[in-house]
C-alpha cells in the first residue's frame, strides 16, 4: 500500500507525513478536490494506522435529551420546539436519574446529555441532575452540554464561563460534548444558526474547559451551504486550539441532514463526500488521535467503510437519539454491542471497547461470527447500551 501511495498523486503528501511535516491549508484544499477517493483513503488509512495501529473502537453509552424546548430558532435544526408546540418534551430530574439507572444496568460507561436552551429551567435544574446522577451512580461518566448550553448556563448563573464550568465540574460534569461547532465561517454561521454562539465563543468555551483540566470532543457539520475552503478553515481553527491546549480527545464530522428544516440543499452529503471529509480530517488534523465515523448520521454500512478512510471509531451503541432522527435520519435508534464488534472485525480491525477518553476497556480477541449477531438492534436488551 505504501508503494501505491508513493507513486500516486499523493506521493508528495506521503513524503511530508513520513518526514513528520504538517499538511497546510492549501494541501488540505487540494485533498478535498481530488477525484481519487481510493488514493485519498489509502493515505488517510496510512496516517490512521500510524496513530492507532490496527484498532477501531466503540463506546457503551446512552444519550439523554432532557428537553427539546429551545429559545433559539436555528435554521437547520429539526429538534427544537417552542412551548406552543404540541410535540415538545422535558424530563424531570427523577426521570433523568431513572434513565441513568437503565443505562448502568445495560453496561453503559457514559451518559451523553444535551438539550435545547429551555426557556424556564433554572440553573439549579442542571446542577441538580448532575449531582443526582453522581450521588447514585458515581462510576458513570457524564459527558454533557454543548458550548451554546454552557453560554446559556453562565447567563442563568450570572457568572463567567470559567466560574460556571468550575461549578458544573464540582456538580459532576466529567467532559464536554463537541456539538454546536457547525461551520466557523461567520457568514455561513449566520445563515444556518443565527443566534447561536460565535466561532470564537465556541472555541473559547472549550479552551477554558481544557485549561481547567477537562477534555472534550469537537464536531464539523458539513454538506449544506459551506464551501470546501470553509471546511478547511474550520479544521484549521480546531487544529490551532488543539496545538494550544491538547484538550480535544477526538473529532466527529457530522453530515448535514436535509429533511425537516429551513435550509434547502440541492446536493446533500453523498457517500463520496463523507469519505473524503473523514479522510481529509484524518490527514490534516495531525494533533488529533481519533476520528469518529458517527454511524447515526452516516448509516452503519458507510461508517464501516470509513474505517478504511481514516476513521478509527464508530461511536456508541445508542438506545435513543432524537436530534439526527428528527432531522430525517433513517438509521436505527440503537445497535447491539456484538453487531458493532462484528462491523469492526469485518474490516480487519481489532475491535476495542473504549471509555469516554478513547482509552481501551476491552479488546476483542475472539471473532464474532455473523450467526452470533442479530441485525435487529432491539434484540436482547442485555446486549444494548443506549448511546
Amino acid at each position: 500500500m505504501d508503494f501505491v501511495i508513493k507513486n500516486s498523486e499523493f506521493g508528495d503528501f506521503y513524503k511530508k507525513i513520513a518526514n513528520g511535516e504538517r499538511i497546510n491549508e492549501e494541501d488540505a484544499l487540494r485533498l478535498f478536490k481530488t477525484n481519487d477517493l481510493n488514493g485519498l483513503g489509502a493515505l488517510a488509512d496510512f496516517v490512521c494506522k500510524k496513530k492507532n495501529q490496527n484498532r477501531a473502537s466503540y463506546l457503551l453509552n446512552r444519550y439523554i435529551n432532557y428537553s427539546n424546548y429551545c429559545i433559539l430558532s436555528c435554521q437547520f435544526c429539526a429538534f427544537a420546539r417552542k412551548k406552543r408546540n404540541n410535540d415538545g418534551f422535558e424530563l424531570t430530574i427523577d426521570e433523568i436519574v431513572e434513565r441513568a439507572r437503565e443505562a448502568l444496568k445495560l453496561g453503559a460507561t457514559e451518559l451523553h446529555i444535551v438539550g435545547g436552551l429551555h426557556p424556564s429551567f433554572p440553573y439549579e435544574y442542571y446542577t441538580g441532575f448532575l449531582k443526582a446522577i453522581k450521588k447514585v451512580f458515581p462510576s458513570l461518566h457524564i459527558k454533557a452540554f454543548t458550548a451554546i448550553e454552557i453560554l446559556h448556563l453562565s447567563r442563568l448563573n450570572k457568572k463567567s464561563i470559567e466560574e460556571t464550568l468550575i461549578e458544573l465540574k464540582e456538580a459532576g460534569l466529567d467532559s464536554l460534548t463537541g456539538g454546536g461547532a457547525e461551520i466557523f465561517n461567520p457568514t455561513v454561521r449566520e445563515k444556518i444558526a443565527r443566534g447561536k454562539e460565535t466561532a470564537d465563543e465556541y472555541l473559547d468555551i472549550h479552551r477554558t474547559w481544557h485549561r481547567l483540566g477537562g477534555k472534550s470532543t469537537c464536531t464539523m457539520l458539513y454538506g449544506h451551504i459551506e464551501t470546501l475552503k470553509d471546511r478547511v478553515d474550520h479544521l484549521r481553527r480546531l487544529r490551532e486550539l488543539q496545538d494550544e491546549t491538547g484538550g480535544f480527545s477526538g473529532i466527529v464530522p457530522l453530515p448535514y441532514q436535509p429533511e425537516n428544516n429551513q435550509i434547502p440543499v440541492k446536493y446533500p452529503p453523498t457517500g463520496f463526500d463523507t469519505l473524503r471529509t473523514i479522510a481529509v480530517s484524518r490527514i490534516y488534523l495531525d494533533n488529533f488521535d481519533h476520528i469518529t465515523a458517527y454511524w447515526v448520521g452516516h448509516g452503519l454500512k458507510l461508517a464501516q467503510v470509513a474505517l478504511n478512510y481514516g476513521a478509527d471509531d464508530l461511536h456508541g451503541t445508542i438506545r435513543e437519539e432524537y436530534i439526527f432522527h428528527m432531522a430525517g435520519a433513517k438509521t436505527p435508534q440503537s445497535l447491539t454491542e456484538r453487531l458493532l464488534v462484528r462491523t469492526i472485525q469485518e474490516t480487519g480491525r481489532i475491535a476495542v471497547q473504549r471509555d469516554s477518553f478513547y482509552r481501551p476497556i476491552k479488546v476483542w480477541d475472539k471473532k464474532v461470527e455473523r450467526t452470533d449477531v442479530s441485525e435487529n438492534p432491539s434484540v436482547k436488551d442485555s446486549e444494548v447500551c443506549a448511546g
